[in-house]
């Protein structure tokens, strides 16, 4: 497998841009599903999330689109993870560009759904993503 996972929790790992030649080992790793973070047509060459879905559903793998863009995050796509991860059975893989968004957007549900902000963001860095950027949306989310 050529993708480069990195666990966060034993239900969650993110992941940069996989192929539909990465699924089947993804799958004989654990994983019940994928949440594509990314949107199609990013870069040229780019699979698309067609692709990786046909791919997913050809191993028996849940696959989820919540493509995240220059415009940030919002509450549906928080809630969308979190929906994801509720209903997961096994572990789930998020992947996009360089799986920081899929790791941001992972930090964002888990605070929503009452996880400590600052425990969270050493998660992220024993990962090797910096979730910093989305500590005040996380203390929010924390909150509500």
């Amino acid at each position: 497998m050529t993708a480069d996972i990195r666990r966060l929790t034993d239900r969650f790992s993110a992941s940069p841009q996989i192929t539909p030649q990465d699924v089947p080992a993804i799958a004989a790793a654990g994983f019940g599903h994928i949440v594509n973070n990314r949107p199609d047509g990013e870069v040229p060459g780019q699979p698309t999330g067609a692709e990786i879905a046909a791919a997913a559903a050809a191993v028996g793998l849940g696959y989820t689109e919540i493509p995240v863009d220059h415009s940030g995050f919002s509450l549906e796509q928080v809630a969308a993870l979190r929906a994801v991860l509720a209903a997961a059975d096994r572990p789930v893989l998020g992947f996009c560009r360089s799986g920081t968004r899929s790791t941001l957007l992972w930090a964002l549900a888990e605070a929503a759904a009452g996880a400590e902000p600052e425990s969270l963001l050493e998660t992220a860095a024993a990962a090797g993503y910096d979730a910093r950027p989305v500590l005040p949306l996380m203390l929010r989310l924390r909150r509500a």
